[in-house]
């Protein structure tokens, strides 16, 4: 047993790591790019991205522009950014072709050069990645960086897909609970469901059975949102924390605000995926 199992674990090793594939869907048909022609790509070349959103350092990748990969998108579609790992990022395509100074990357790992691992168990950042040069130039959020990248959609917009989470109609669209509205789609809804909607599968449902706003005083709900780890110590915690960079204070009081609001909107029949 002891030999066969020394064998299983030589074999793991010696096999190569083995290529990827992405799957782009734009509304007409699925593209699949392999790791091997995106790396021989006219268009490809190396980056260097400071403060890396997922390995915390500067990183050097072999990177494709992504607009490049989405030929045919226009300011008004919506894109959905989905990794093996159930994170569903919802990023409007005016972000991505936007002309304020930052540019969208996608990153590939090559097999031959594998990337290392990520810390905090966090797993692995392949086999594509989505990386940004310049961020801060279009208020790029760390939510917008999705890792183990598998597929990208072109999809409707999120109220119109999942009309559970959306506010009440009669707030005017400049009110805190509007913009909390948007501050939630950028930073929780990649993550979390609400009313039992929405597509990602890390985290539970914000609004069912009950709402965060419910059952945590607002000191510790910001506290939590900023830091995890300082309302619960657990090593295989998920959720990053939030700073002032990520989420000015302005944003998180908008936040909180749709959150209690929503608590007055619970979905009837609906349960948390």
């Amino acid at each position: 047993m002891k030999l066969l199992t020394l064998y299983l674990l030589m074999l793991s090793v010696a096999l190569p790591v083995t290529a990827a594939e992405l799957k782009v869907d734009l509304g007409q048909g699925i593209m699949t790019y392999r790791t091997e022609a995106l790396l021989k790509r006219h268009d490809a070349r190396t980056i260097s991205v400071p403060a890396d959103v997922a390995f915390e350092h500067t990183m050097q990748y072999r990177a494709v522009p992504l607009a490049a990969l989405l030929k045919g998108i226009g300011p008004g579609d919506h894109l959905q950014f989905v990794a093996s790992d159930g994170f569903a990022a919802e990023i409007p395509a005016e972000i991505i072709l936007n002309h304020r100074g930052s540019e969208a990357w996608l990153a590939i790992e090559d097999p031959a050069h594998p990337w290392p691992a990520l810390g905090k168990d966090h797993g692995h950042a392949g086999p594509f990645y989505v990386v940004w040069t310049q961020p801060r130039a279009a208020h790029i959020g760390p939510e917008q960086w999705p890792y183990q990248l598998a597929t990208i959609r072109r999809m409707d917009s999120v109220a119109r897909r999942f009309p559970a989470i959306v506010p009440d109609s009669s707030l005017p669209a400049d009110s805190e609970v509007q913009h909390g509205f948007v501050v939630f789609q950028h930073t929780c809804f990649a993550c979390h469901t609400l009313n039992g909607e929405g597509d990602a599968r890390l985290g539970p449902d914000l609004n069912i059975p009950h709402n965060p706003t419910e059952y945590l005083r607002a000191d510790l709900l910001r506290a939590y949102i900023r830091n995890p780890q300082s309302l619960r110590q657990w090593p295989q915690a998920k959720m990053q924390g939030f700073d002032t960079q990520a989420l000015s204070d302005a944003d998180l009081d908008a936040l909180l605000a749709y959150l209690r609001h929503m608590a007055g909107r619970k979905a009837q029949g609906s349960a948390a995926h």
